[in-house]
């Protein structure tokens, strides 16, 4: 049997799936939960996206969070989110 830190050479984040998940869907439209995760980049053009459509932009959020669920995802160094 093989550990998570034996399956990615640069181990497992210790940012948490489902705190990501949760920001993401309650404050999705800031990129809340992208910040979290360390990728800035993606959650400055959520930000400004939610801003030019007049907040319609945070489906995107919405959308974004529940996949982070589902599916996990990565930080900021690339590493898997932990669950």
């Amino acid at each position: 049997m093989t550990t998570p830190y034996q399956q990615h050479p640069y181990g497992v984040s210790d940012k948490s799936k489902v705190v990501a998940g949760i920001l993401q869907i309650l404050l999705g439209g800031f990129g809340i939960g992208r910040f979290y995760m360390g990728d800035t980049k993606t959650g400055v053009i959520q930000l400004v996206v939610t801003l030019v459509t007049c907040g319609f932009g945070a489906i995107w959020g919405l959308v974004d969070g529940i996949l982070i669920l589902v599916n996990g995802g990565v930080d900021g160094q690339g590493r898997p989110l932990r669950d």
